[in-house]
């Protein structure tokens, strides 16, 4: 059900998801009751007792959205509802959801001071958010919640050596950021978001604890550049119940 699962604070919990756990989004032609359920199962089998992921409609944008208390309140239900236009968002706590097929999904967290509820964020980073900044964005909007020592951790994503584009589409992902230039495995003109994203994270001052396999060349994953018809696995971020102060 997890390619990766870790309590990576006190009562703060990081995972991803891979295709056992089956197709997680809601626009890929697939029943939403069956996505339904298999959303509810992941809360049930993590320990969310009554409390609900919270995903998005991601549109390879920038836009970066507060979830719950504290932040911009978003009240899609997110089992029947894709919630907020974003490509990223945050929260105090609040469990959050990133899906992907080749893109990085980051999670990311940060302290507050007084044993606060930590300050929670995930990413949808393809190439036109990593080109337009969504990753900077995220981490700005944590710490103007307050968050400190920000750690982030990098889901299965399609890697350099795999992720073949146009010289032209390289040259203008790479014009901004440089570390996203690279050459695949067959010598063709490639881009490297996972090197992007990183590169972005450590310019921003946030610590990069884990970094996934690729996508396309791992078959227990999704990946959309192997099957344009597949589904969505999930990076997830949550808290124990009582973590934190409200």
């Amino acid at each position: 059900m997890f390619s990766w699962r870790a309590e990576v604070r006190p009562g703060v919990w990081v995972a991803f998801t891979d295709a056992a756990a089956g197709n997680l989004a809601l626009h890929v032609g697939d029943d939403p009751a069956d996505v339904g359920r298999r959303r509810r199962d992941l809360e049930v089998a993590l320990g969310l007792g009554s409390r609900r992921f919270q995903y998005m409609n991601q549109v390879h944008g920038n836009d970066v959205a507060g979830i719950g208390a504290g932040t911009d309140p978003v009240t899609a239900d997110p089992v029947t509802a894709e919630g907020p236009t974003a490509d990223a968002m945050v929260s105090l706590g609040e469990p959050l959801a990133v899906m992907v097929a080749d893109c990085v999904p980051i999670v990311l967290v940060g302290d507050r001071a007084g044993g606060e509820r930590p300050v929670l964020a995930v990413v949808h980073a393809g190439r036109p958010g990593v080109a337009s900044g969504v990753v900077p964005a995220a981490v700005a909007r944590m710490r103007g919640l307050g968050a400190s020592a920000l750690s982030a951790w990098i889901g299965p994503s399609v890697c350099g050596n795999c992720y073949e584009v146009p010289a032209d589409m390289r040259d203008d992902v790479a014009a901004r950021v440089p570390a996203a230039r690279c050459t695949t495995s067959r010598g063709t003109p490639g881009l490297d978001l996972p090197a992007a994203v990183r590169s972005q994270l450590r310019d921003a001052g946030v610590a990069v604890e884990y970094s996934g396999h690729c996508t396309l060349e791992d078959t227990n994953l999704f990946s959309y550049r192997r099957d344009p018809n597949t589904g969505r696995f999930a990076g997830l971020v949550w808290t124990d119940a009582g973590t934190g102060q409200p």
